[in-house]
């Protein structure tokens, strides 16, 4: 009797050290979290309350971080060992779902909300990561994210899980971000890696990141209704195989900031990484910063493919650049296969509007090959027109619908619309984005 008793208060001593969380200080209506390697727990966080996280705090495996409607979650600020970030490790999982009237913001420590932190700066905290167990296209099957240092054992990322979730998010808003941890190195403002399609992100923005606004690597997620907006890097970028879906996207640059709008990438030079990144992309906004740019609006670089369609680019000094190299898997070859669209869309102020121009081959091509390319343009229902969104920084739906033919949508995961770009009659930015002017 007295060994079955000290077996159970053995095993209750190991349950409670297993759920034990990070070090949580409350304090006159302030939850103030560091974390010391076992993570957040398995909590709820509340718009009651006000948080305030320093230095690396991960969702540890086996956890569920839920944060509800209405919560601010704010980061102290730092640089290189002091940044902050929220980690939600592989195999942990966050349910963070805001609404219309009550999003959930992501920001740095001091920020109002009201005009005490500018719109636009940038580089002030880490970021948000979502690490999962989806394929990724490297021999290995995983890797370790970028942005984080090495030495933490919870950033590895990748499995053989294609419906791996790791939790929701919905009507977030993440400000502000993209701290430097050291050699140029910072962190992207959403990083996705090794996430799968069993995960929902939706009503999702990244404004003023210093790094790139949205990358991800590898893995199954699909994206719908997102905006990235003056970033210091590019807006969206993929690689590893990212083979999801995409749906009513919204790109901003400023005049002086960022680079590509997408960067889309297939493997890791100098690995050919198979199953290349084939992800289906529709209705997108894209607003680059025009003449200040001497990069391509959107690149298809290292074998990456997939369909851009039915949306909306504007503003670019240049166009669509597809990769031509020796490799016979590059994206040039890629299009020839089939295996990469860019279709039925509206471009507006790129190239200086010379359609022989918005589409280019960078790399070793042929004039033969580039004339094939840049012929394509009108081949696949491109167009030049107007779409008439002259204030674009506050609203972002076309002022008279653009008529003409649309790409069929390739699955159910998609919603079937009639009109270009990301916006149709309703601004669904209105309530809860950083750049709805009634904020």
């Amino acid at each position: 009797m007295k060994t079955k008793f000290y077996i159970l208060v053995v095993a209750l001593v190991a349950l409670l050290g297993a759920c034990r969380k990070s070090d949580y200080i409350v304090e006159s209506g302030v939850v103030s979290l560091k974390d010391d390697g076992n993570g957040t727990g398995t909590v709820t966080w509340t718009k009651d309350m006000q948080y305030v996280l320093e230095g690396l705090v991960f969702v540890n495996d086996g956890q569920t971080l839920t944060i509800k409607a209405g919560t601010v979650v704010r980061f102290k600020s730092g640089q290189a060992e002091n940044s902050s970030a929220l980690i939600v490790a592989r195999g942990g999982k966050i349910i963070a779902e805001g609404t219309r009237e009550e999003p959930i913001i992501f920001t740095v420590d001091g920020d109002d909300l009201n005009g005490s932190v500018p719109l636009e700066a940038r580089g002030l905290w880490g970021g948000l990561v979502i690490l999962g167990n989806a394929p990724l296209n490297l021999a290995s099957g995983e890797s370790y994210i970028e942005g984080i240092p090495l030495s933490e054992p919870r950033i590895v990322y990748g499995g053989t899980d294609e419906q791996d979730n790791s939790g929701s998010l919905k009507y977030v808003s993440i400000r502000h971000g993209g701290t430097n941890i050291g050699e140029g190195n910072e962190i992207n403002g959403l990083t996705l890696g090794g996430v799968g399609s069993g995960t929902s992100i939706d009503y999702v923005e990244v404004i003023s990141n210093e790094d790139d606004g949205i990358e991800i690597f590898g893995g199954k997620v699909s994206l719908k209704h997102i905006v990235v907006a003056y970033c210091g890097d590019d807006a969206f970028d993929y690689d590893l195989g990212w083979s999801g879906n995409g749906q009513f996207w919204l790109g901003l640059q400023s005049a002086y900031q960022g680079d590509r709008m997408i960067e889309a990438g297939g493997g890791v030079d100098p690995v050919i990484g198979q199953p290349f990144s084939m992800p289906d992309i529709f209705n997108v906004t894209l607003y680059a910063k025009g003449s200040g740019s001497n990069v391509p609006l959107l690149s298809f670089d290292n074998n990456a493919g997939g369909t851009l369609a039915n949306s909306i680019l504007m503003n670019g000094a240049k166009g669509i650049s597809i990769q031509q190299t020796d490799n016979q898997h590059d994206s040039y070859h890629q299009w020839e296969l089939g295996n990469l669209e860019v279709k039925n869309n509206i471009f507006y102020q790129v190239a200086s509007n010379n359609e022989k121009d918005i589409f280019s081959v960078s790399g070793s091509a042929t004039e033969e090959q580039k004339a094939r390319w840049s012929a394509y343009f009108s081949l696949a229902a491109n167009r030049i027109a107007d779409p008439g969104l002259n204030n674009y920084t506050d609203n972002f739906v076309p002022k008279t619908p653009l008529a003409g033919s649309l790409a069929n949508y390739p699955n159910n995961w998609f919603q079937q619309v009639t009109f270009f770009g990301a916006f149709g009659e309703d601004n669904w930015l209105t309530g809860w984005s950083a750049l709805d002017a009634s904020e």
